[in-house]
């Protein structure tokens, strides 16, 4: 019996797929494993290359399986996709995750640690309450709405909104004012986490090397600096700075044919948490151009301004940060202003 060189491994809740190949690509091995067993297959199993999606759990299992010995690989499920056969089931997902691994060009994702995992979670976390406090807000515009009381949108209308519900000659019955008030309290709680978590971002903005030194770019503060310093990929990974903007999905759609160069919008592949992040810290060095440099009449982004939409303007300011935060993170230095360096 042939050896297997290749284990594709579909992960699952309880039940996971195992598809074995050999040096050929040849399957030598099918299989179905209940979670607990899963570590237990792969101790008794030689060294062997071992392939799976990436997805949140793919690292915990990774960092499993390498400390015994395997070598680990986890593949973008759009990359694998390509090679699920026919039918859509886990034992063809595990096949395609298994050849996808044997293509000499394939692309793969580098396990994250524990630390990194845990410190990515704050940024998820604070996207969550975010998302939140927009959902009270919008709730407490439309109840006020019902009785004649209508406010711009945009969270910096909230305290209007609070007058509104505190006031007592505004109107409002009893029994909705009781009820709004509930949504005032916990929008005040969301506030507060939201500011705790900040403040944890700016902290450890201050003690992390790398975010100082993104910090000097305009239009990257704490937050922005710290999540490319916790969520980024190491500068290695990618040849040029052009890889890391593609990437992030800042750049354009290609479908081009026959010689002829056909663009469209961003691709929005990658890290959507950083391309968003990105494109806020192109928005407000757009709002504040006065006050920059970079933006100033017959620069590249003045010209722009003057000569494109704002939003393709935003995105190819966004791509051009991001192709300075890779120059900074793989050569060190700060960010040096080129009005400043002429």
């Amino acid at each position: 019996m042939s050896e297997i060189i290749t284990v594709g491994l579909d992960l699952a809740k309880n039940v996971f797929q195992v598809h074995g190949a050999d040096s050929a690509g040849r399957a030598i091995l099918r299989k179905k494993l209940r979670r607990g067993r899963v570590l237990e297959f792969f101790d008794q199993r030689p060294t062997c290359v071992v392939a799976m999606e990436a997805c949140g759990g793919a690292h915990y299992w990774g960092r499993e399986i390498g400390k015994r010995g395997h070598e680990v690989r986890l593949i973008p499920p759009a990359y694998v996709k390509p090679f699920v056969k026919r039918q859509k089931n886990d034992a063809a997902d595990a096949e395609a995750i298994c050849e996808a691994a044997l293509r000499p060009t394939m692309r793969f994702v580098r396990v994250k640690s524990e630390d990194t995992q845990g410190a990515a979670m704050v940024f998820r976390l604070r996207e969550l309450l975010i998302r939140q406090r927009s959902q009270v807000i919008n709730a407490l515009r439309g109840h006020l709405a019902e009785f004649g009381q209508v406010v711009p949108q945009g969270a910096s209308n909230a305290s209007r909104l609070i007058a509104i519900v505190d006031d007592p000659e505004s109107g409002l019955p009893a029994e909705a004012t009781a009820t709004l008030q509930v949504l005032i309290r916990t929008l005040a709680q969301l506030e507060t986490q939201i500011a705790e978590l900040d403040a944890r971002i700016a902290r450890c903005a201050r003690e992390n090397d790398v975010a100082r030194r993104l910090m000097t770019v305009p239009g990257i503060g704490p937050l922005i600096a710290t999540a490319i310093a916790t969520l980024a990929p190491p500068p290695e990974t990618f040849r040029k700075a052009r890889d890391f903007a593609a990437w992030l999905g800042l750049v354009p759609r290609q479908h081009s044919t026959g010689g002829k160069q056909r663009l469209g919008a961003t691709t929005k592949m990658g890290e959507r948490s950083l391309r968003r992040l990105l494109i806020i810290g192109a928005n407000s060095v757009i709002i504040k151009r006065h006050t920059h440099r970079e933006a100033q009449p017959g620069t590249w982004l003045g010209n722009l301004l003057t000569r494109k939409p704002p939003m393709l303007v935003r995105v190819a300011l966004a791509n051009k940060m991001a192709r300075i935060v890779w120059a900074l993170m793989a050569r060190g230095g700060v960010y040096q202003s080129p009005v400043a360096a002429a």
